[in-house]
């Protein structure tokens, strides 16, 4: 019986091609080159005699049995990053490394505000940005990619713990020159009727604020009526102010000054749902959950 133990860099390039499927891409999210990502599961294989991975050319497939041992990879990574965690934990809180993922609609308008106080407050925290959308953020936090995640909910996020940050309320953007005169505060029925002709623009699909904007509508089924092609919040506005529809916008954008040098016209909605909750999120049981607690805090003040 073999008693050759994996590395956890090995386990690392293993679970880096299961989730990219592609050497290449695995590499380079791994930090080293595709010989060395490929050498490093080759010998894997070779240690334990057995075949994880099958090559061709144009694809990567996992075997059955390297499907278990990519699964299993991935809980033992975990369990690596936790023990890093506990000794984190105990030293000065909020100093080392912290990895954040913050999704693309609170990222550009939330963190230039909080970042050179907490440069300035906290020198020995080394904060590790990264934008995801929601979904990847959330899966990066499952796998261990990211320490914590700034997001917005209602969103599904598995087995978290979290503490609430700020409530974002949702405004609807209108092109210059409107017909329609922008009451001050919008009916959800006129969201409608642009949604069903077209001109309602939304963010592409894997942004949690098209389905928040969709909620406050209390009409989620009009994602089928919607122009969702816009790939960022700066994108729509863009859209709008060349009158090509109306969007939805958060507060927090719009205090960021998103506005300026257009012609828009943002007015709240008349919607119980009209808000997003910002958070942050973070694996639940954490042995530096009460670090996180505290960067919340952080963020609150900022």
């Amino acid at each position: 019986m073999s008693t050759y133990l994996p590395t956890i860099k090995q386990l690392q390039y293993l679970v880096a091609l299961h989730e990219h499927g592609h050497f290449g891409k695995a590499a380079e999210a791994s930090f080293v080159s595709q010989s060395t990502l490929s050498s490093g599961i080759r010998e894997l294989e070779s240690l334990l005699g057995v075949t994880l991975v099958e090559r061709s050319r144009r694809v990567v497939r996992f075997t059955a049995l390297g499907e278990q041992v990519a699964a299993k990879a991935h809980r033992l990574l975990r369990e690596a990053e936790e023990l890093a965690d506990l000794v984190q934990a105990a030293g000065k809180p909020l100093s080392g490394t912290l990895r954040l993922s913050v999704i693309p609609t609170i990222a550009p308008f939330m963190l230039p505000r909080i970042l050179p106080r907490l440069r300035r407050e906290r020198p020995d925290l080394k904060l590790m940005l990264r934008e995801e959308t929601s979904a990847q953020a959330v899966e990066s936090l499952q796998h261990g990619r990211a320490d914590c995640v700034l997001l917005a909910l209602p969103f599904a996020t598995g087995d978290v713990d979290f503490a609430h940050i700020a409530d974002d309320r949702l405004f609807v953007a209108f092109p210059k020159d409107d017909p329609r005169d922008p009451p001050a505060i919008v009916d959800p029925a006129m969201i409608e009727a642009m949604a069903q002709g077209g001109r309602l623009l939304l963010l592409e699909d894997g942004h949690c604020l098209k389905e928040h904007a969709l909620a406050a509508c209390n009409r989620p089924e009009l994602r089928a009526s919607a122009a969702m092609i816009g790939t960022s919040l700066h994108t729509l506005v863009q859209m709008v102010d060349n009158d090509l529809g109306l969007t939805m916008l958060p507060e927090m954008a719009l205090d960021a000054g998103i506005l300026e040098r257009t012609h828009i016209v943002a007015r709240p909605l008349k919607s119980d749902n009209a808000k997003r909750e910002i958070a942050l999120i973070w694996r639940r049981n954490s042995p530096r959950a009460d670090e996180f607690r505290l960067l919340a805090e952080e963020l609150k003040v900022g």
